[in-house]
């Protein structure tokens, strides 16, 4: 997904430098330690992780015992074997308590408003079916009437919608065709299952959607997905707007913002950049 956002670094620099001083090393080999024991299928013996780490014992030794000490690691008293603890999951509840998506999205709702002069959307896949939780219009715009906070879209003819779609599993996609069916909407909705696919297809290989008056005449938008720690999509940014100012030019010269802010998003929500 990394060609998907760009990485024009557009919204704001990245963060941190580059230069390999012994504390970074310190704090990635920490890191890569966390990471091993969170994938392992059981408690694992200090020669098993050294070797995968490809650390030696004692600077290993280093790291786990302080995590030992605050809790986080655990060391049978027997086999003298190692495991994470669910003081992580803690540390994890704490902070999904304190974040949420509409706060964390709010900043990049409005600067893409302002980038684009319409309206941002930030929305979610309830049901089968695209939720809009949060809208910030430029002022003096025309709001498009699916684009309201609270209001529920199909999947099929809604750019998020068709981004959450391309993550469907054949089985999802077919309870989601049995389920709601392609209602047409506009002469340019999507009805039959092989052309959905196709587009489909093309949103996964480019990394963000369109819809082109397929949900309500005369209106376009634009998306992009906002991924979470586990890779998937947790919602999608957009930005929509009358197809008379939504032209395929003004689309083309701001849609970097967009990519790079739900870049920047993805990693705030702990989406892991390859």
């Amino acid at each position: 997904m990394k060609d998907a956002y760009g990485g024009a670094g557009l919204v704001a620099a990245r963060l941190g430098g580059t230069d390999p001083t012994q504390s970074n090393l310190s704090t990635e080999k920490l890191l890569s330690l966390l990471e091993c024991m969170t994938n392992l299928e059981g408690p694992a013996r200090l020669q098993d992780l050294a070797r995968t780490l490809g650390m030696n014992a004692s600077t290993l030794l280093r790291f786990l015992a302080p995590l030992q000490r605050r809790g986080y690691v655990f060391q049978e008293p027997e086999s003298g074997r190692y495991s994470l603890t669910f003081r992580l999951c803690a540390l994890a509840d704490s902070l999904k308590s304190r974040l949420d998506l509409r706060n964390l999205a709010f900043p990049f709702l409005r600067e893409a408003a302002k980038v684009f002069g319409e309206s941002a959307n930030l929305s979610v896949d309830r049901d089968m079916s695209v939720l809009y939780v949060e809208v910030v219009n430029f002022p003096g715009k025309t709001l498009m009437m699916m684009q309201r906070i609270g209001h529920v879209a199909p999947l099929h003819c809604t750019g998020v919608g068709k981004l959450f779609l391309s993550e469907y599993s054949p089985r999802q996609l077919a309870r989601y065709l049995k389920a709601k069916g392609l209602t047409r909407f506009t002469d340019r909705t999507l009805t039959r299952r092989e052309d959905l696919e196709r587009a489909l297809e093309e949103i996964r290989r480019q990394g963000y959607a369109f819809d082109n008056e397929e949900c309500e005449e005369g209106a376009r938008c634009v998306a992009a997905p906002l991924r979470d720690y586990t890779g998937r999509i947790a919602a999608g940014l957009s930005v929509s707007g009358p197809a008379a100012r939504m032209t395929d030019r003004h689309i083309a010269r701001n849609l970097p913002y967009l990519l790079d802010a739900a870049r920047q998003l993805s990693l705030r929500l702990g989406w892991r950049e390859e």
